[in-house]
């Protein structure tokens, strides 16, 4: 459970107060440990590994001059999740050591001025496939999770990212009615993640145009899927499940009847006895490798997903104990990782660990 430094929080979501790391509660050392992250690379600007079309050469410019929010953590899109973990725990422990920084490190980023050149920036020539969809979608989680922070800092955070939500928002609105075939990978492509992603934050706006659209493209795309392969994962350098991430997103989309049928369907091969050896946790050869660390972050994909799973199927439907047992075991394996030794993980993996450990992904009515 949460120590006493969440007891102030403000304007919290109820699941926080149920989340567990591998072992013990998810207390203020644990935020800690995850914040501090973060909070080492919203500004380390070097290495970048930038995904930059050239128009000419007045597009030659560094990463703080290109994108000026979101140019730290590695790559844009960690740099996104990077902040979102930041607002997220200081929700939560507002009174922590690590929150003055962390509002402080969201302040400087997040300023009206760098979020219009942010949208500009997407809005250039040649930028149509820009973070599509994956850092797209966890812009869009940071978004809602500003707009769900009862806070005038985050009130105003909000305000600035508008432009660029919008520009987002427009982007893959005119994206997904294109998409004849979903992208079906372990990495930044896959589109079962990130639909899963789209539709929370359409859904905590609301904003129901766009959950309609993304909840009929994952209806178009897996809803007609059986006997998903789930032997053929994890690919070398996957950080999440193609098989797993469907299932996610179909438990948003369908019934609770409809999911039950559905899943038996799509993972016949899902146990009824509580074993987690169906769903092996995978091991990094190399976390210093950039490639290679994604194996890492794939256990914590794949515990949440799993605990999604759960939490949308009958209390004694007969799958749920396998599913229990590998999330646990997945969840372990993978908050061990987290060690920040290697900057290849560590800019990232701490995002990974929040969205698990806070059940981001599954939201309670309210």
């Amino acid at each position: 459970m949460f120590s006493s430094l969440s007891v102030a929080a403000e304007n919290v979501a109820p699941e926080f107060a149920t989340a567990n790391p591998s072992s013990g509660g998810f207390d203020v050392h644990a935020a800690e440990r995850f914040a501090k992250l973060a909070l080492a690379c919203v500004e380390k600007e070097y290495p970048n590994k930038i995904s930059h079309v050239l128009n000419s050469d007045t597009d030659v410019a560094p990463p703080r001059k290109l994108t000026p929010a979101f140019y730290g953590c590695y790559d844009w899109h960690s740099s996104v999740h990077g902040h979102w973990l930041l607002v997220r725990l200081v929700r939560a422990f507002p009174d922590a050591s690590f929150a003055r920084p962390a509002r402080e490190a969201l302040r400087k980023s997040l300023t009206a001025e760098n979020l219009k050149q942010e949208a500009v920036y997407l809005g250039g020539l040649g930028r149509a496939s820009f973070e599509r969809p994956y850092g797209l979608a966890w812009l869009l989680q940071l978004c809602a999770e500003l707009r769900e922070w009862n806070n005038d800092q985050a009130r105003e955070m909000s305000a600035n990212l508008r432009p660029l939500e919008e520009a987002a928002v427009k982007r893959l609105k005119t994206w997904l009615p294109k998409l004849s075939h979903p992208v079906r990978i372990g990495e930044h492509d896959q589109t079962a993640f990130a639909l899963g992603l789209m539709l929370d934050y359409a859904r905590s706006k609301p904003d129901d145009p766009f959950a309609k659209l993304v909840s009929d493209s994952a209806r178009k795309f897996f809803l007609a899927d059986k006997n998903g392969p789930l032997s053929y994962e994890p690919s070398g350098e996957d950080f999440l499940s193609p098989c797993l991430a469907e299932a996610d997103v179909m438990r948003r989309v369908l019934s609770q009847a409809e999911f039950e049928k559905w899943l038996k369907d799509f993972l016949p091969q899902i146990p009824t006895t509580a074993t987690a050896d169906w769903l092996p946790v995978t091991v990094s050869p190399d976390p210093s490798d950039p490639k290679l660390a994604h194996l890492d972050g794939l256990n914590l994909s794949r515990a949440w997903m799993l605990e999604g799973i759960l939490s949308a199927l009958p209390v004694d439907d007969p799958r749920r104990p396998a599913l229990s047992a590998a999330a646990q075991s997945h969840r372990r394996a993978g908050i061990a990782a987290i060690t920040g030794e290697h900057y290849e993980g560590g800019h990232w993996l701490g995002s990974f660990a929040v969205y698990l450990t806070t059940q981001r992904g599954i939201q309670r009515a309210k």
